[in-house]
């Protein structure tokens, strides 16, 4: 559709000849019949040959932006994208305010961009965006043009510039500009798009937090791909739709209203109930501690009670756990002969962040100190606990093997809490 829209704003520049050769006239003869003779041109090769012999021969006519903007028509109806460009980029160093060939750029560059030269591309999007909409309320309206044609005119150009801006901000994870741009562009879109429609939704969906607006643009979105891209699309919507929502009910009618309703916006009457909130941490610690002995807790477990803030759970399970012995499994952030610095939740693993400092009962053999990043068995006596940043210290450690028993040192005294892994 953008790609249609894009030639129907050449056909306007192209139309507008008339009325704008009758605000400048070419008093050479020889020059007039040369630009005439260009635009009159039926085949888009050869106007566009015709037009750049014209540039060339005349290179101040006082035609010479009209010039340049027709031979970017020519050049994309001959499907020729790199010259269209070269044309606009032509064109503003004449006319540094030039709407359309900014427009041209800043859709070639957005639908054009690929993960080469990301950064330069996505600056030059917003360079050519951003100069757009500064120039779009100065753009004059051509002479014999009805102003429902020319307001048709500036809505759509808005809405490359306001689309290009909006996809700029996407990259950037800048979701809340994002939105606003695109639902911008949406907006004077005469015909909206899945260029613009998929991105809003993405925009308001990935937000934090969420913005269930988004539900109802990616319907609208899904509803205009191709092949499996519909299906793609719900799916992703379906899975972040339980994420907000906190179950699946509802999404079918949602996705129904929204395909029946001729509007692309949503009605005043469109609303997605958000889950209730998760219970905080000293809510599920008190729960915790209710319902699961400390010597069955993961250590995940006793770090959430611990942690939480519920001064009276952590006591709880506190004085179960203090100057005892316990076999846990725990990732490796450093280590020496001396101390071990452990994670043992997954979360504190997955971070490179120790929650576990272990001081051995004897220095480890040389060969027998593990890596960083390894997971190892081991005991340890429980002796302190802080509970921002949260750190367990331990001491006595001893090195287990996969049996259970201690590795290069003397038999470890039995642990009060026994378990194979604590995540």
């Amino acid at each position: 559709m953008k790609k249609l829209l894009v030639v129907m704003l050449l056909v306007l520049a192209a139309s507008a000849f008339a009325q704008q050769a009758g605000q400048k006239t070419i008093k050479d003869a020889a020059e007039y019949n040369a630009y005439v003779n260009a635009i009159q041109q039926q085949d888009p090769n050869a106007k566009a040959q015709a037009l750049e012999a014209f540039l060339q021969t005349y290179p101040n006519s006082v035609m010479k932006v009209e010039a340049g903007e027709q031979l970017m028509g020519a050049y994309q109806q001959a499907g020729n994208g790199q010259k269209v460009m070269d044309t606009a980029n032509r064109i503003l160093q004449m006319d540094p305010n030039n709407v359309r060939a900014l427009a041209i750029l800043t859709y070639l560059y957005r639908t054009g961009i690929t993960t080469q030269n990301l950064q330069q591309n996505l600056q030059l999007i917003q360079q050519y965006a951003t100069r757009g909409e500064q120039a779009l309320p100065n753009m004059p309206k051509p002479e014999g043009m009805s102003d429902a044609d020319f307001t048709k005119l500036h809505n759509e150009l808005g809405a490359i510039f306001e689309g290009g801006l909006g996809f700029v901000a996407l990259q950037q994870k800048n979701y809340a500009e994002s939105a606003k741009d695109f639902k911008e562009a949406v907006s004077h879109e005469s015909q909206p798009s899945i260029t613009d429609l998929y991105p809003l939704a993405q925009a308001d969906l990935e937000a934090k937090p969420m913005n269930p607006e988004g539900f109802w643009y990616l319907v609208k979105a899904a509803n205009m791909a191709q092949g499996d891209g519909k299906q793609q699309i719900l799916e992703y919507g379906r899975k972040k739709y339980i994420r907000y929502h906190g179950k699946e009910d509802g999404w079918k009618e949602l996705v129904a209203d929204a395909t029946s309703n001729p509007s692309v916006m949503p009605p005043a009457t469109y609303k997605v109930e958000a889950a209730p909130p998760p219970p905080s941490p000293a809510e599920q610690a008190a729960e915790l501690v209710k319902t699961t002995d400390p010597r069955k807790m993961s250590f995940a477990e006793w770090q959430l009670v611990l942690s939480s803030g519920n001064q009276s759970a952590a006591d709880t399970v506190w004085n179960v756990l203090k100057n005892q012995p316990v076999k846990l499994v725990a990732s490796v952030i450093s280590a020496s002969a001396g101390s071990l610095q452990l994670a043992g939740s997954a979360d504190d693993a997955d971070a490179n962040k120790a929650d576990i400092t272990l001081t051995m009962a004897k220095p480890i053999p040389a060969k027998l100190v593990p890596q960083a990043g390894a997971q190892i068995a081991f005991q340890g006596t429980i002796s302190s606990y802080k509970p921002d940043p949260f750190m367990v210290t331990m001491t006595s450690g001893v090195l287990l093997d996969k049996s259970g028993k201690p590795i290069g040192t003397a038999a470890a005294p039995p642990a009060h809490h026994s378990t194979t892994k604590k995540q």
